[in-house]
């Protein structure tokens, strides 16, 4: 550990450098008469008695009242995120200690704050300070009556208002608390504020996501299909808000740090999901569907460009293919209980169904829970739905008409495809693979491999 006379001379040599790196930038240009009168302004202790006196008319604070509005003139507060109650939606308090803090009022006294940000030994003079270190009090005056008095000024930096006050300009809400709407003393106030701090921390992860080294490796990486270890985050459908127009230090100092801009992440109405199966009504087939199911047309693409290719009849392509073809027979057993489950059952009886029996009874098992209809011609054919049920042969029927699907995509590119290459593609359809109870599918051809790798 240093003792007290080594680290009292690093805290003083910290400030000299300071205020000389700004006297010398003052200095650049000005006549000899000019340039003299400016250094004496310069001098340690005529500095920081300046400093000092300064420092009144900034106040570090983490909640910004003229982000809401450039006019407004009531109160920016300073509240420690520690301070804050824990609480599930995100929010301040999240930031715990690792925060910025931002600064308001005069721009001629920020290099006061910028003096005060100062580190030693990895920690700021405000920090110091507030710590009430002697070894910083004798660096700053040789009469400890002076230091203490620059010190107590300097801690003001983060100091409470007096009074808090509010503005016409600023965003308010009035809450009831009488419950009576008519009686105007029965309303708290409330005034929202803006959290620079939060915003700051937000635009920080925002830009190292967006321009950072690292990510911009990720991406490079990404669209030469190379590996990378890195993570890639994105964020879409930003909006940047400006605040301050050309000046936006009149908002605050983290605020022109930002160059004015704020992101707004995306808030609005949720998009349903376009793959998920809608109604099934004034279609043939329940397959005109499945191909817009989550990650469907994308194993279709990979499967015809791989056959397309004319691969080697090798191990590889066939694990590749085969590979295909389970995630195609997953995807079928997936979209068919996400279609059971979004539909109240009974839904096939629409008279605009045109579905096959095989396809209906698949997506709508739980019709048969209903009681029978009694309308003419209708409770026959609640009969029939629930006879052909019981009688367990649609897994093979919907099989059967998932291999002439696939069959008919791949003869669309002109692959050669037929009978045995149909019964393959049969087998690979998972009909009943969430259904509780076992559905053997009957007699097909054994021995058969598509010929196609």
């Amino acid at each position: 550990m240093p003792d007290a006379e080594e680290r009292t001379q690093r805290f003083r040599q910290t400030i000299a450098t300071f205020i000389n790196e700004r006297r010398d930038t003052k200095l650049k240009g000005l006549d000899a008469e000019a340039a003299t009168l400016t250094a004496g302004k310069y001098d340690y202790a005529t500095w920081l008695a300046d400093a000092a006196r300064r420092v009144a008319q900034i106040q570090a604070v983490t909640h910004v009242l003229k982000a809401t509005h450039p006019d407004a003139r009531g109160s920016s507060l300073y509240i420690d995120p520690r301070a804050l109650p824990s609480r599930s939606e995100i929010g301040s308090h999240l930031l715990g200690k690792h925060y910025e803090t931002d600064i308001v009022g005069n721009a001629a006294a920020l290099d006061v704050y910028k003096f005060l940000k100062l580190e030693v030994e990895g920690r700021r003079l405000l920090d110091w300070l507030e710590a009430d270190d002697g070894d910083l009090l004798a660096a700053l005056h040789e009469d400890p009556g002076t230091a203490s008095q620059w010190a107590a000024a300097f801690k003001g930096l983060t100091r409470a208002a007096d009074t808090l006050a509010s503005h016409g300009l600023a965003k308010q809400v009035y809450w009831s608390v009488s419950g009576e709407p008519a009686d105007d003393s029965g309303y708290h106030l409330l005034q929202p504020l803006f959290s620079s701090s939060l915003a700051h921390a937000v635009h920080q992860e925002i830009n190292d996501a967006r321009f950072g080294e690292a990510s911009k490796e990720v991406r490079q990486a990404r669209r030469d299909k190379k590996p990378n270890e890195g993570a890639y985050r994105d964020y879409r459908n930003l909006v940047v808000r400006k605040l301050g127009g050309t000046k936006p230090q009149n908002i605050s100092q983290l605020n022109s740090e930002r160059g004015g801009l704020n992101y707004l992440l995306a808030s609005l109405p949720p998009r349903w999901n376009q793959d998920r199966p809608r109604q099934f009504l004034f279609i043939d087939s329940a397959l005109e569907r499945f191909r817009r199911y989550e990650g469907v047309n994308e194993l279709l693409e990979t499967l015809l460009a791989l056959l397309t290719s004319n691969p080697e009849p090798t191990f590889d392509t066939r694990t590749k293919r085969e590979r295909i073809e389970r995630a195609l027979g997953q995807s079928l057993a997936a979209f068919g209980l996400a279609s059971r489950q979004l539909f109240q059952a009974g839904w096939s009886r629409d008279a605009d169904c045109r579905l096959p029996l095989c396809e209906r009874i698949w997506l709508d098992p739980e019709r048969t829970d209903l009681p029978l209809r009694e309308e003419e011609g209708v409770r026959q054919e609640d009969e029939d739905f629930i006879a052909a049920f019981e009688w367990k042969d649609w897994p093979d029927e919907v099989a059967h008409r998932f291999g002439n699907w696939l069959n008919a995509i791949l003869l669309q590119h002109k692959l050669p495809v037929g009978d045995a290459e149909h019964a393959h593609w049969a087998r690979q359809a998972l009909i009943d693979a969430e259904w509780p109870a076992p559905m053997q599918r009957r007699a097909r051809p054994t021995g058969v491999e598509v010929t196609h790798g």
